[in-house]
This record gives C-alpha cells, sequence and structure tokens, in this order.
C-alpha cells in the first residue's frame, strides 16, 4: 500500500494568502484551477496534501504565481539575477571611465549595424527591468562603440553612444548608484555635443537631471530639466523633441516636488500632460512619452509627500496595459502599493500590488529601498492578518539584496 504524503499546513496558508488577496471564494478560485471546492478547502486547511505536482501547478495558475511560491522554495536568498545585476556594476562603471571622448579609441569595433541592435537589446533588457543582462552586455558594448566613433559612420557611432550612456545611467540609477549614473548621463552629454544635436542634447539633460535629482541634488535637477526645457523649445519640428522635451518636464515636476514645491510640480505635470495630449502614446527616442506615462510620474510625485487618495484615484482611470511590461508598469503598481498602504484600511490590495510589480519586475523590486520600508511598514502593521505569510517572504527576498 501506497504511504500517504502528510500535508504541509504552510503550503495551505499559502494557497489560501493569496486567494484572499483577490478576494475570492473558495469555489470561484478552486473553478479556475479545474479542481473540486472540496478539494481546495482540504488543501488550504492543511487536511490533504497538494501531492501530485500537476494539482500545484493548476492551483498555481489559478493564483497567478510559480508552483515554487505556494511550495516555499521560491527565489533563492540572495537570488542570482539580483545578485549578478548589483555585481555588474563594477564593470559598468570602468567601461565608462574608459570611453571618455577625449581619449583616443584604440582597436577594431563590429560593424555599426550590429552595434545598432546592440543598442536595441540593452534598451529592451532594462525596459523589462533585466538590469543584471543590461550590466552584462553594455561594457562591451559602450568600448565598441567608443572605437568606432574613430571610424568612418563616426556621427551615428555617437548617436548609438548616447543611446547606451543612457541605458546604462538608468540602470546604475535604479541599481541603487545614482553618482555612477551621474557618470553615465555625463558620457551621454559628451555624445550628444560631439553630434551636435539638440535632441539628444534634451536626451542627455534628462539623464543628468534624473540623475541629480537621485543623488540628493534637487536644485541641480531643477536647474539642468529648465534650462533644457528652454534649449529644446526652439527646436520642436525636430524629430523626437516633443517627447523628449515633455519628458523634461516630468523630471521637473519631480526636483520640485523633491524641492517640497508640490503646487510647481503639479504645474510641471500639467504642461507636460498637454504635451503628451499632442503626442499620444509613443516611443520616439525611447521614451514612451504619453498621457499614460504622464499619469505614472504623477503617481509617483504624489504618493510620498502629496495625496495618496490622488494615487489611488489616477490608478483606477490609468490603463498601465496602455505601455509594455517592464519599469513604468512596475512603478505603477509599487506606487500604486505605496499609497494604499500610506491611506491604512487597504493592505490586502496594498499586498496584492506589491506582489504584481514584483512578477513583472523582481530585480527592481528587490533592489528598491523605498519598496522594502513599505513591506516592512505593512509585516509591522499586523502579522496575523492574511497575506501575512506572503509579506515575510516578500520581505525576506528584499532583505536578501
Amino acid at each position: 500500500m501506497t504511504p500517504r504524503v502528510r500535508a504541509d499546513p504552510a503550503v495551505g496558508e499559502r494557497i489560501r494568502a493569496r486567494r484572499l488577496l483577490r478576494g475570492w471564494s473558495v469555489r470561484f478560485a478552486a473553478s479556475r484551477a479545474g479542481v473540486s471546492h472540496a478539494t481546495w478547502s482540504r488543501i488550504e486547511r492543511g487536511l490533504q496534501a497538494a501531492d501530485n505536482r500537476f494539482t500545484l501547478a493548476d492551483i498555481a495558475g489559478a493564483l497567478e504565481c510559480a508552483p515554487a511560491d505556494l511550495a516555499g522554495t521560491g527565489v533563492p536568498a540572495p537570488d542570482r539575477a539580483t545578485a549578478a545585476a548589483l555585481a555588474g556594476v563594477v564593470g559598468l562603471r570602468r567601461a565608462l571611465i574608459d570611453i571618455d571622448l577625449s581619449e583616443p579609441p584604440s582597436g577594431a569595433a563590429p560593424p555599426v549595424a550590429e552595434l545598432s541592435r546592440g543598442v536595441v537589446l540593452v534598451n529592451a533588457l532594462f525596459e523589462a527591468c533585466d538590469y543584471a543582462g543590461a550590466a552584462r552586455l553594455l561594457p562591451d558594448l559602450l568600448r565598441d562603440l567608443h572605437t568606432e566613433t574613430a571610424g568612418p559612420d563616426h556621427l551615428e557611432a555617437l548617436r548609438l553612444l548616447c543611446d547606451a550612456t543612457s541605458v546604462a545611467s538608468s540602470v546604475l540609477r535604479c541599481l541603487g548608484h545614482p553618482a555612477d549614473a551621474w557618470l553615465g548621463a555625463e558620457r551621454c552629454r559628451d555624445a550628444a555635443d560631439a553630434v551636435g544635436d539638440p535632441v539628444l542634447r534634451g536626451q542627455a539633460a534628462f539623464a543628468l537631471a534624473r540623475s541629480a535629482t537621485a543623488c540628493g541634488s534637487y536644485q541641480r535637477g531643477q536647474t539642468l530639466a529648465e534650462r533644457a526645457v528652454d534649449d529644446l523649445g526652439h527646436h520642436l519640428s525636430r524629430p523626437g523633441a516633443a517627447e523628449v522635451l515633455g519628458s523634461l518636464h516630468l523630471v521637473a515636476a519631480l526636483a520640485s516636488r523633491c524641492r517640497q514645491r508640490l503646487e510647481d510640480s503639479r504645474d510641471w505635470l500639467d504642461e507636460a500632460a498637454e504635451l503628451a495630449h499632442r503626442t499620444g502614446e509613443t516611443n520616439a527616442m525611447g521614451m514612451f512619452f504619453g498621457p499614460t506615462n504622464v499619469d505614472i510620474w504623477r503617481m509617483s510625485i504624489e504618493v510620498d509627500d502629496g495625496d495618496p487618495a490622488r494615487v489611488v484615484e489616477i490608478a483606477h482611470r490609468t490603463d498601465p496595459a496602455a505601455i509594455p511590461a517592464g519599469i513604468r508598469q512596475v512603478f505603477y503598481y509599487a506606487d500604486t502599493a505605496r499609497a494604499l498602504t500610506r491611506l491604512g484600511g487597504h493592505d490586502r490590495g496594498a499586498i496584492r500590488f506589491l506582489l504584481i510589480a514584483e512578477r513583472i519586475a523582481p530585480q527592481h523590486v528587490r533592489t528598491s529601498a523605498e519598496l522594502a520600508e513599505t513591506v516592512r511598514t505593512l509585516l509591522n502593521r499586523s502579522r496575523r492578518q492574511a497575506g501575512g505569510t506572503e509579506l515575510r517572504a516578500l520581505c525576506e527576498r528584499l532583505q536578501s539584496r
């Protein structure tokens, strides 16, 4: 006779916690998984083991998570991708130091067409919040582009270098290294100046202003953004100019909020919204500028020093699916979670949004000090509520960085 597999109460608790986070009845959840509600109920109560791996997979699919999340054998601490992303900072920093345009490059580089494909790839990796992948590819790509700036296609190489250094700056900032991000933004500015393109100079100014603000130099970030707005305003007929200009308005709004000038911040956002109404949803210059992105920035600006209820209101009217899954969607879910946490009484919803953000971009969520603090707040507020198990696991993953 085959021995009966003993049930693990912790698995049942995790299943129940995820079901309650979604506000689902046992019958509804079981119907999604294709199991009887009686079986689901027994597994939740620890009376029956989910000993068939297909049963656990079906339940996980219904709850929109991985089977390992329910079995308790999920992400190793620290998880490899996040550790690899953080480890990649050193190599990326060295590459940015090496590609000084005042120094003559040496060696040979792949054709510009191949380098262009490399830039598209690292930008896609960043947009998907795969910082480890981007950090692994960027150092060689940056050095090759630097070498190619001395070749016959030097102008195109400089344009690509502007894009690649902008991505490098963003990756470093998102990994919590704003001073290194500033170095990347300076290299972006050097390339833009060498081309002499006002739109590229605006792109570089955006990277510089974001990095300065992340470093805590709010006035510097504000000044950089405002000067760039004035400069680019004379070149709106150029392709991509409106999108870059709108993005500069957004970073000016962020710097104003950090300087405790919330009304000024809202004015900048309103100007960005007017531009977005004219451009529509667009990915010109890789900015993903448009009404949806403006709303997501508005949420980020309101969540800390503004009105968290307004963040939730914006979230209700904003469709994150209007832009590709990745960096902007993760901000949507993460900032909604932070707003719900600030409001109180919405902890289940906050946990649910945090888990969605982590599923979309684990490397981003697990390296975010702001989200780590949000999770600790939720965990300290109520350790016994439904979702406590999920919160403890998420807290451990964030603390493993």
